[in-house]
């Protein structure tokens, strides 16, 4: 079986980093209690870190890391779509360069750290559009499509088969939460 290469917002790595690693973290308090007892609270879940290495091999490979380096660069949370795993907002946070690069072989390193958006998103507006044009005249009215999801799509199968990448189609369907949980029947806005 053949895995797909990881995504983060348009990047597409050629083949997948060769080590990765996920922390997840839980914040915990501890309550002295008298006589030599405690209390654990839990503070709920806290950012996941996602951590590998990688190297790109043969002609360009250093192009290639100019390009995952100029995404680096750009601002703000996006889709980190991993074949194994969770597909999860996240920001890149780190780009190392593991030794002197060469024309044919770079050796890298990153880290994602996971993005919750829940207070943000709260207070955004959310208005919903329709797309019944019955007795309307189409002149002007921009066409939606729908994706119906069967048994297996997931959002980046969708996204793949649509040609648009995860934010986009994030973007036009707002009330997908979790991007990792699609269920038969449910309709996904692809246009």
């Amino acid at each position: 079986m053949r895995l797909q290469p990881m995504q983060f917002k348009d990047y597409r790595w050629p083949h997948n980093p060769k080590t990765y690693t996920i922390e997840y973290r839980r914040a915990m308090a501890v309550h002295k209690i008298p006589f030599g007892r405690y209390a654990l609270q839990n503070l709920g879940m806290n950012r996941r870190v996602i951590k590998g290495e990688g190297e790109f091999v043969g002609e360009g490979a250093y192009e290639e890391f100019r390009k995952l380096a100029a995404v680096f660069y750009l601002e703000g949370a996006g889709m980190l779509a991993h074949p194994v795993w969770q597909s999860i907002r996240a920001h890149f946070v780190e780009l190392t360069l593991l030794q002197e690069p060469k024309t044919d072989y770079v050796g890298y390193s990153f880290t994602f750290w996971e993005d919750y958006e829940g207070y943000a998103t709260s207070l955004k507006k959310v208005t919903t559009e329709t797309s019944s044009t019955e007795g309307k005249s189409d002149s002007g009215a921009a066409k939606q499509q729908y994706h119906t999801v069967i048994t297996g799509d997931t959002l980046w199968g969708i996204s793949k088969r649509y040609s648009l990448n995860l934010d986009q189609i994030l973007t036009l369907n707002p009330q997908i939460k979790n991007p990792n949980r699609i269920v038969a029947g449910q309709q996904v806005r692809i246009v």
